[in-house]
């Protein structure tokens, strides 16, 4: 069985950007959480967006996608978009927050 590495799986996210805000999804506190499946070689990324009403998600959603299938061994992506617990600049890297001049 290929097993899947979470650390590229990041790395891959890390080259996805909101359309908006020129900080990756990873720093910007967007992605929520990932189900790794080895056996099937399937990864379900679940995640937000800074606004409910984005023009951008299906973009957003696509990228995401197609970044992780670019992973070695993931053979099916799938994104789940969810707005509970809602987004909040709280959910920032120190990183993030650093490079919007926040901090």
């Amino acid at each position: 069985m290929a097993e899947i590495n979470e650390a590229e799986l990041m790395d891959a996210l890390r080259e996805c950007y909101d359309p908006e805000i020129p900080v990756n999804i990873v720093d910007l506190g967007l992605v929520y959480g990932m189900d790794i499946n080895n056996e099937t070689g399937n990864v379900d990324v679940t995640m937000t967006l800074t606004a409910l009403g984005c023009p951008m998600a299906g973009e957003v959603m696509s990228e995401v996608e197609m970044r992780v299938r670019q992973v070695e061994n993931v053979k099916n992506c799938k994104v789940e978009l969810t707005f509970d617990p809602p987004w909040s600049p709280d959910r920032m890297t120190e990183d993030a927050k650093w490079e919007l001049g926040m901090i």
